[in-house]
């Protein structure tokens, strides 16, 4: 039997972990916090931020580009721009 990995199990909406970093944010800002708890939310806010940004970079390589081919515009996907790299 394998063991689940953080990908295996299902994620939170982005919006959702969105809110939470943002409320992370907003309660390192407000200094209302001990310096425990505080490096707790800061690791808590570091996890998230990248979790956010792999997300945003998974969908970015999944997000359809535009192309001009023999006058008229094409869906591409970036897979297949990948390759040729031109730009």
């Amino acid at each position: 039997m394998t063991a689940k990995t953080k990908k295996d199990a299902p994620q939170e909406p982005f919006e959702r972990s969105l809110e939470k970093l943002e409320g992370i944010v907003r309660d390192l800002e407000s200094g209302e916090k001990g310096l425990e708890e505080s490096l707790g939310l800061f690791e808590d806010g570091i996890s998230l931020a990248k979790g956010l940004t792999a997300r945003l970079e998974e969908a970015k390589h999944r997000v359809e580009v535009l192309t001009k081919d023999g006058g008229k515009f094409k869906a591409v996907s970036l897979e297949e721009v990948d390759g040729s790299d031109n730009g």
